[in-house]
């Protein structure tokens, strides 16, 4: 049995873990907090010198300002329309190669393989210059395919979708295949059922880094009207300059639908994630 002396060191141990882990995640929630009570502050208070943490004087106007003097309407369904056309074009493409690659067999099936897996060497930052290039070729610029295609590429989708498949018994395969069941309908009706919740998470995943996304939306869209939230906030500003509250509770209006979508969906992104640092590990 344990003994005083060693459950004291066990509690004592804890404790420690838990004040350590409650002094990081101050630490990594002061910014957030920062930048909503700075959005809550009038102007003059934002760039005092010292710090306060609460206002003297709380004000909605920056976000009024936001909602009524900016796009940001707009920027909101730019937003909306490419993170869901990347969503599901990702996800359901990338479910299609990963049961090819998983069930099927086809000429340079291994080698198709192991150029998705090398892609990961490959940041997508390496490609804008080619993306860029090519959308301006086909004149997709300021467009919303434009925005979307490029950023459909997401290897570790297509790994986690094969390593499920991978997994999925033989039995189920086989008693299809005797009933002359076609791929499709081996796809659709069993294997589809059977990944509905790693479907689910990965699509989260997926519409929370499209939405966050800034660097392409960025390149690729020059018009105020074609931006996406993340990029048309940087336009909250006048001709005297940049008002640092009004640009915060433009970030805070960006940040909201993904903040919101993370706490509901919760156990489904930290399932993706999981998946996600599997595959990678």
């Amino acid at each position: 049995m344990m003994n005083a002396t060693t459950a004291k060191r066990l509690n004592l141990a804890g404790l420690v873990i838990t004040l350590l882990t409650v002094f990081i995640a101050v630490l990594w929630a002061f910014p957030l907090y920062w930048g909503v009570i700075s959005s809550l502050k009038p102007e003059d208070e934002v760039v005092r010198r010292y710090i306060e943490l609460w206002p003297d004087t709380l004000t909605f106007s920056h976000y009024y300002f936001a909602l009524t003097q900016t796009q940001i309407g707009v920027w909101y369904l730019n937003s909306i329309v490419t993170a869901l056309a990347i969503t599901v074009l990702t996800v359901g493409s990338s479910m299609f190669c990963g049961y090819a690659i998983s069930q099927l067999q086809f000429p340079f099936r291994r080698v198709l393989w192991w150029l998705i897996l090398a892609s990961f060497m490959v940041p997508m930052q390496v490609l804008i210059v080619n993306h860029f290039e090519l959308m301006a070729r086909f004149g997709l610029i300021n467009t919303w395919a434009g925005i979307v295609l490029p950023q459909l590429i997401h290897p570790v989708v297509i790994i986690v979708y094969k390593h499920f498949f991978d997994n999925v018994p033989k039995d189920f395969r086989e008693a299809a295949a005797m009933d002359n069941a076609s791929e499709w309908r081996i796809l659709t009706r069993i294997y589809m059922p059977m990944n509905w919740g790693v479907t689910t998470a990965l699509a989260i995943v997926t519409f929370i880094w499209s939405w966050n996304a800034f660097l392409w939306p960025f390149l690729a869209v020059t018009k105020t009207e074609m931006m996406t939230i993340t990029v048309g906030i940087t336009q909250v500003n006048d001709a005297f300059g940049v008002y640092y509250a009004r640009e915060l509770s433009a970030a805070v209006l960006a940040g909201l639908p993904v903040a919101v979508a993370y706490l509901i969906f919760q156990r489904r992104v930290t399932q993706a994630i999981t998946l996600s640092a599997g595959i990678k590990g």
